[in-house]
């Protein structure tokens, strides 16, 4: 690249140089800056480092100078994401189900590029997963965006649905029937992604794990069911529905110590209602969906959380129980 060129890039090579290379603890000189600059064949004086700078912050970065005699020069004090930022997000990365390894690392590597190289080696010693489950299926970044043009399009999809099989491989589900619903939005839970969708068939809200979606193609019939997400508040979805296994609603009571309470408040949010029945016990009240997922849930709490009412859901309950323990026998 003619040396020429360059030059008219120095502006560039200055924001890269202050965003990879400085912070608070690692100002660098306008002697330093220079250097840098030369490393990408751009020359440059004293006078123009200053120029830049005062160019640069009236465009809005943040860079200050630190007068020390000792450890003084220009760094960039604030970036469009901070350290703490950065480890959330490559802990979600890490941690996310459906990103491959490959993926994973890919994108773990964009986010070390936003951090100076000095901070880049914090993300580095973030700690990994142990035994995380990673998909090594990639098509589903494809997925994502096109139900995302979907719904941006107010159309219809259909997809094959799949299950796995005993030699662990993913088949048709229904014989390779085609699954045809209205898609609404896309929820992330516990690791995985999920279609949220209207099936027209059955006149149901429903939700399907991406991963498991197949032949995905946007269908030209507009979108239905928008009387049934008027209302839709997606975080009560997927608080009732233990881990994303559907089943009836319903609204029930359970009797418990108070100091459970913040059990169902970090599963159900602070908009459960609670009722103060004396002697340090409590009634919650709550809209679930009745699966044996929550029976499971509800289970491991033990003896000491009751479920009050309905008294059909009750019943329910007490035959889970007792299939369990049938099955022992």
């Amino acid at each position: 690249m003619a040396k020429g060129y360059n030059q008219k890039l120095k502006l560039l090579y200055l924001v890269d140089i202050l965003k990879r290379q400085t912070d608070e603890e690692h100002p660098m000189s306008a002697g330093a800056l220079i250097e840098e600059l030369e490393k990408s064949g751009v020359s440059a004086e004293r006078k123009s480092i200053y120029d830049d700078i005062a160019c640069l912050q009236d465009y809005g970065l943040d860079i200050i100078l630190n007068p020390s005699k000792r450890n003084g020069g220009y760094y960039l004090a604030s970036r469009d994401f901070e350290l703490p930022e950065l480890k959330i997000l490559v802990d979600t990365v890490q941690s996310s189900r459906f990103i491959t390894a490959k993926k994973s690392k890919d994108l773990i590597k964009k986010l070390e590029n936003l951090a100076s190289i000095y901070d880049e080696k914090e993300l580095k010693r973030q700690v990994y997963v142990i035994n995380r489950v990673k998909t090594d299926n990639e098509s589903i970044y494809y997925a994502v965006n096109d139900i995302y043009n979907a719904i941006q399009n107010n159309k219809q999809i259909s997809f094959v649905y799949t299950v796995w099989n005993a030699k662990k491989k993913k088949v048709p589900r229904k014989d390779g029937e085609l699954y045809v619903v209205s898609p609404w939005t896309l929820a992330y839970n516990d690791g995985n992604y999920y279609l949220i969708a209207y099936d027209a068939k059955t006149d149901n809200i429903k939700h399907y794990r991406v991963d498991k979606m197949t032949s995905l193609k946007e269908l030209p019939e507009a979108r239905k069911g928008n009387d049934r997400f008027a209302d839709f508040q997606l975080v009560s979805y997927l608080n009732m529905t233990f881990n994303m296994y559907a089943g009836r609603e319903e609204n029930v009571e359970l009797e418990m110590p108070e100091s459970l309470v913040g059990v169902f408040i970090d599963r159900f949010g602070d908009g459960i209602t609670v009722y103060d029945l004396g002697n340090g016990n409590v009634r919650v009240r709550v809209k679930i969906a009745v699966s044996s997922q929550f029976f499971g849930w509800l289970a491991g709490l033990g003896p000491s959380v009751t479920l009050h009412s309905p008294e059909k859901v009750r019943k329910e309950y007490k035959e889970y129980i007792k299939r369990i323990l049938d099955s022992i026998d």
